[in-house]
């Protein structure tokens, strides 16, 4: 036959048959073995050194080359088979094995110097991205991290902006050294901070965790250091107002040049047991002085479950005042722009500036008031007129638990928290009542 043509290819069979290409002698041959089921297969024939006959195969016959071969290009393919052959290379097959091997060895080989190639730019990435100094990282570690807090990070901000990135945030975060780490807590240390001091340590610790989980840096540089050793001993507040300095204060808050609205807020706190930061968050929608309620929404609460406080007739006299100057606001502490807020340190500065000791006032900061609202034992804090408030409340006979209740404190037992289910609405409001009648007497507020 002297060449094999696509019609051939086309027309059906009813049995295997092979076509055979004509062509020199010597040159070996392309043939198509033909199927029925048009599954047609192309080979080259030729005789290896033994003389045996032997059939290479090409491929799978396809008309239009899209599931095969065209028989253009099985005949191309036959032809440098053919050259191969007539080169002297007489065990083709062979021949084809040991290239296609030495193509695979290359392949891998190069696959390998790629693989290394790209290990080594992974590795420069990461001595590039060790090289950022730690502002850098904190800045990363506030977008990625932080941000999701409910301030949006900003505290965490203040206080690093304060005490942190000022000694170390040039350093590179590759280069701190647990010395570093210490020189930070040992500053504020000499500032007599020690609760501050272990924060803040905390927050160093979490963001350099923070960079060994994004290979950063290999290794925390700060978990060598024992947090129990920074900051010394933390001693736990037990301060506690007398009914003596209750009374004191009661004299004192209207001769201190506060604010009208600080010296609510210290009444509120104390008679509603709550923290400062959820009283300087209300909103008045949230206040009903008709049914005498507060509530204190989850998100401003600081174990993130809400808390309604029954309001004593004491308690609903200072939001009425409150109202009273405040009442056209959505917030009941609104900041000076009525845009959101008051800051929840605003209300403890005002109280801490004016008990100050002789000791600590410089000739600036000197003023009359700066020693206002000094008590016989010593200074206080809005947080010490929560405990106090609670201090009270067991002193009248509430039980424990109920003033727990009060301060809106989770269940510790875990059994008592999953099956004590009794909300002791009205236990509460006796006992906010008790502490709001006992306040009245104290002060002499006509309610």
């Amino acid at each position: 036959m002297a060449s094999i043509t696509d019609k051939q290819l086309t027309q059906k069979t009813p049995s295997d048959t092979w076509l055979t290409e004509s062509g020199p002698r010597g040159h070996g041959r392309f043939m198509v073995r033909l199927h029925p089921s048009a599954k047609h297969l192309f080979y080259f024939r030729y005789t290896d050194e033994s003389g045996k006959r032997q059939f290479h195969p090409i491929g799978v016959y396809s008309r239009t080359g899209t599931s095969g071969l065209t028989l253009k290009e099985a005949r191309a393919q036959a032809r440098e088979l053919s050259q191969l052959y007539v080169s002297g290379i007489k065990n083709i097959s062979e021949h084809l094995n040991i290239e296609r091997a030495a193509e695979n060895a290359t392949r891998q080989a190069e696959v390998a110097r790629l693989e290394q190639e790209a290990a080594q730019k992974e590795a420069e990435i990461a001595a590039l991205a060790s090289r950022q100094s730690v502002s850098q990282l904190f800045e990363r570690w506030m977008e990625v991290d932080i941000c999701r807090r409910k301030d949006g990070g900003k505290e965490v901000r203040r206080m690093f902006e304060k005490d942190v990135l000022p000694i170390i945030g040039h350093i590179y975060v590759a280069d701190i050294r647990k010395g570093h780490i210490t020189e930070v807590t040992d500053t504020m240390s000499a500032r007599g901070v020690a609760r501050m001091v272990k924060v803040i340590f905390s927050l160093m610790r979490q963001m350099f965790r923070f960079a060994v989980d994004r290979d950063i840096i290999e290794f925390d540089p700060s978990s060598s250091i024992r947090k129990a050793k920074i900051g010394g001993k933390e001693v736990e507040r037990d301060r506690v107002l007398s009914n003596e300095e209750i009374q004191l204060l009661s004299q004192a808050l209207p001769t201190a040049s506060l604010l009208k609205t600080t010296e609510f807020a210290v009444w509120i706190a104390l008679s509603t047991c709550c923290r400062i930061g959820e009283l300087l968050a209300a909103q008045w929608e949230h206040v009903d002085l008709d049914k005498s309620t507060w509530l204190i929404p989850s998100e401003n609460s600081k174990n993130g479950k809400p808390h309604t406080v029954q309001l004593s007739t004491f308690a609903a006299h200072y939001f009425g005042n409150l109202k009273g100057l405040n009442g056209t606001s959505q917030w009941c502490y609104p900041n000076r722009l009525n845009t959101g807020p008051l800051c929840s340190k605003t209300v403890t500065k005002q109280l801490s500036d004016r008990q100050r000791s002789s000791a600590t006032q410089t000739l600036k900061n000197r003023s009359s008031n700066s020693q206002a609202l000094i008590l016989p034992a010593g200074k206080w804090t809005p947080h010490d007129l929560r405990r106090t408030g609670a201090t009270m409340m067991t002193a009248l006979g509430v039980l424990p638990e109920v003033a727990e209740r009060c301060l809106n404190h989770t269940e510790e037992n875990r059994v008592k928290r999953t099956y004590q289910r009794h909300s002791y609405a009205k236990e509460c409001s006796e006992a906010w009542q008790k502490l709001g009648d006992q306040l009245e007497k104290l002060t002499c507020v006509a309610t």
